[in-house]
């Protein structure tokens, strides 16, 4: 992918046995904490990350950063793959210092804060999700690591007053996406191949070269997409990235909720 090396992520079991260790903030319930500069442990949780990225997270990173996605994956990630779906993830590296410390940050903070990904938004709570009947299933863990002060003292918060203070809507809607794209593919008993792997990070993680990809390849004459649509993708990265979506459901399935090809009933 991206002429990248791409290895399998880290151990999905391990992962979810470390978070069924963390105490749960259910419905209702609220948790204490505060973050800011006049923090003892300020910066401290930007040190030896184990962070992914998803493809909302990629492209406000792009947009913040004015950098084409290439130059972005080349110089910022690495990239590995879901084992049970074959899709990719990218990984933010950390610098080569002796803190491990991210790319962004600084002494008075991060400098993408207003576009810092949905793991940096969410801290100290994760989200753990997965499909239900109702649609997705939300349970959100309470991450208390030594170095925080952040729970020593400030206001009460619930998950959802949290989530919203920190502006997750966008990123939770765009992950969730991407989640039931992987949950499918797992459904379908196999994961996909390497030449699908590779579309896939290029219709969600390179939206600039994914337009070119529309362009070169007469994309919009093979399916039903309004004049107005295609003006939004072709100017707007979330509309890209939420067509992106479609077209890989629809290359990988044969069918999109929001995509259909030219003639198909």
């Amino acid at each position: 992918m991206s002429g990248k090396e791409t290895q399998p992520l880290f151990d999905e079991e391990k992962a979810q046995d470390w978070l069924d260790s963390l105490p749960t903030v259910g419905e209702g319930q609220t948790f204490c904490f505060e973050c800011n500069p006049d923090m003892p442990c300020f910066n401290r949780c930007c040190r030896q990350l184990t962070l992914p990225l998803t493809p909302y997270d990629v492209m406000r990173l792009c947009r913040r950063l004015g950098m084409k996605s290439d130059v972005f994956l080349d110089n910022f990630a690495k990239l590995k793959t879901f084992p049970d779906s074959g899709l990719p993830i990218v990984m933010l590296n950390m610098l080569k210092d002796p803190d491990e410390t991210c790319p962004f940050v600084t002494p008075a903070g991060c400098h993408v804060y207003e576009d810092r990904p949905s793991a940096c938004r969410s801290y100290p709570l994760g989200r753990g999700t997965q499909l239900s009947r109702n649609g997705v299933s939300e349970t959100f863990y309470l991450v208390q690591e030594p170095h925080c002060h952040g729970f020593d003292d400030g206001r009460d918060w619930t998950a959802r007053e949290w989530f919203e203070h920190e502006g997750l809507e966008p990123y939770n809607v765009s992950n969730d996406r991407y989640m039931r794209l992987g949950a499918m593919i797992t459904a379908s008993g196999s994961p996909i191949s390497e030449k699908m792997g590779n579309m896939a990070l290029l219709c969600l993680y390179q939206l600039d070269r994914f337009r070119e990809f529309i362009t070169t390849m007469n994309i919009f004459k093979r399916v039903e997409v309004d004049e107005e649509r295609q003006k939004a993708i072709m100017e707007s990265d979330e509309a890209a990235l939420e067509f992106g979506y479609d077209w890989v459901e629809l290359v990988l399935f044969g069918q999109s909720e929001g995509l259909k090809k030219k003639g198909q009933a």
